[in-house]
């Protein structure tokens, strides 16, 4: 599964850890994804979408038709 918001386009941020003495280790912060399932009156069908959790606030915040729509507009499948 590709690491990325399809609402918002939230992908792995990287940098590193360090430790107490100053030495630096590669990590990632992965974004915290859901698959969520809603149901789109427009389209008249179930829309199953990978978001992250401030992805699933924008949805509730605009609505999932304004969300399709922007979605289609990008040429994005869900």
């Amino acid at each position: 599964m590709h690491k990325r918001c399809q609402v918002l386009g939230t992908t792995t941020g990287f940098g590193n850890n360090v430790s107490h003495s100053h030495r630096r280790t590669r990590r990632r912060w992965n974004p915290n994804l859901q698959r969520k399932r809603y149901w789109a009156p427009s389209l008249g069908r179930y829309v199953t979408l990978t978001v992250s959790t401030r992805g699933i606030h924008t949805i509730d915040r605009l609505g999932i038709d304004a969300v399709v729509r922007r979605l289609q507009a990008r040429g994005e499948q869900f």
